[in-house]
């Protein structure tokens, strides 16, 4: 059976595709002219100013060559992976918990708490109250100032808990019957059902753990060797790249490949979340959608 668009309905659907198309567009735009510019001719890179979709002269890889010969990059990478792998773990234990809890209906005060918690997302000390916090505890140039603070967020907390007030109560109380504890309810029956929104906040977490480099920036002071990835290549695109070049006996071509060294540092910092993105995009909507319309 065939269905014929109405002249409205076939202008809304020109207008919403090339709109969509722009968008597209614009958002990968950017990525073609930094892949593009990084393998190109160090003599055109540096005196383009347009838009590159395709290798400038002839393709050049040195900028990945002396990048990833670079100590500092591999030690901020291995650095970057274990911050987001120790803070996905405390987020996931704690998020998981602190959602269960006020799911409940049984917690004792628990709409009151909730208030209290969801206060400080309007409402925090800031910064500088932090920072002394930290510096208090003694976590200044150690890891776990990069790990502990941003473990737990009351937004995740507030999405975890609407997910989990959808499951039904039958399930859990058929687990409580057969003499499950709040834990293996919450890990055993809970949880698997919520994978969805758990993707979604593990997601969450480890691409702003690993673009994260202000808090670097704030508490690791002496200690460089704790840098993340974000820190050493903050360093390489705002400072020089001399010091990269030097290494690979490569002193007389630090300004020629600066531009393209800078393009190919993005690149290598940004792969691995577009590798791993495309397999859980699939819970991405799900989980953000979850408890957003309750019957």
């Amino acid at each position: 059976m065939k269905f014929k668009l109405k002249p409205g309905r076939l202008i809304f659907l020109i207008i919403d595709v090339i709109i969509l198309l722009f968008i597209a567009f614009v958002c990968v735009a950017p990525i073609i002219h930094i892949i593009m510019g990084s393998i190109s001719s160090p003599e055109k890179l540096n005196v383009n100013t347009r838009l590159i979709f395709w290798p400038l002269g002839k393709t050049d890889l040195t900028a990945y060559r002396i990048i990833l010969k670079y100590k500092k990059l591999w030690m901020a990478y291995r650095n970057t992976l274990l911050y987001i792998i120790f803070t996905c773990a405390l987020t996931a234990v704690l998020t998981s918990m602190a959602g269960y809890v006020f799911s409940r209906k049984r917690m004792f005060m628990r709409n009151f708490f909730m208030l209290l918690i969801s206060f400080t997302m309007l409402f925090n000390g800031g910064m500088i109250p932090t920072f002394i916090i930290i510096r208090k505890l003694h976590m200044i140039d150690t890891p776990y100032s990069l790990i502990i603070p941003g473990a737990l967020s009351v937004f995740n907390i507030i999405i975890m808990r609407t997910s989990m007030q959808n499951i039904p109560q039958e399930l859990e109380e058929a687990a409580r019957i057969d003499g499950a504890s709040d834990m293996k309810v919450l890990f055993h029956v809970i949880l698997p059902l919520c994978k969805a929104t758990f993707a979604v906040i593990m997601l969450f977490t480890a691409v702003a753990k690993w673009n994260d480099y202000f808090s670097a920036l704030l508490y690791i002071q002496k200690r460089k060797e704790l840098f993340p990835l974000q820190m050493v290549l903050r360093e390489i695109l705002i400072t020089t790249t001399s010091d990269i070049t030097n290494s690979q006996s490569l002193q007389n071509s630090s300004t020629i490949y600066k531009k393209a060294i800078e393009y190919a540092c993005i690149v290598v910092s940004t792969l691995p979340i577009l590798c791993i993105y495309p397999f859980v995009q699939k819970y991405f909507v799900v989980g953000m959608t979850l408890g957003a319309v309750k019957s």
